[in-house]
């Protein structure tokens, strides 16, 4: 049989009822315009992080919406808290305190008090 270039990946399945969701709300509830983030990518496009890295301000804000928890830990790490994200969020989003209430809250959850 020949191949044509590609191979067929395994269908990712994502159960949302199963993942964790205790970092999305925690930092729902100490930052609401976490909540008004609509994916766009205008902090990705901008983050000095990202031209260094592989690093995406947007997948990780969906990560934690998902509740992904065990990707966070090793995105979040990355982010230079530089604040260019935060000026060019056009829905207001304070990324600087999402990232670090992420962080803060992946603490907590390491240490299972959220």
């Amino acid at each position: 049989m020949s191949r044509f270039g590609f191979t067929i990946t395994k269908a990712r399945f994502i159960d949302y009822e199963s993942n964790d969701r205790r970092i999305s709300e925690y930092i729902s509830e100490m930052e609401p315009s976490f909540l008004r983030c609509i994916e766009c990518g205008c902090c990705s496009a901008t983050c000095t992080a990202a031209g260094f890295t592989k690093f995406s301000l947007r997948e990780l804000n969906i990560l934690i919406k998902r509740g992904e928890n065990k990707e966070i830990n090793k995105t979040i790490r990355k982010c230079m808290l530089c604040g260019k994200c935060t000026l060019v969020c056009p829905r207001g989003v304070n990324t600087r305190n999402v990232i670090t209430l992420a962080k803060e809250a992946y603490q907590k959850a390491e240490n299972h008090a959220v």
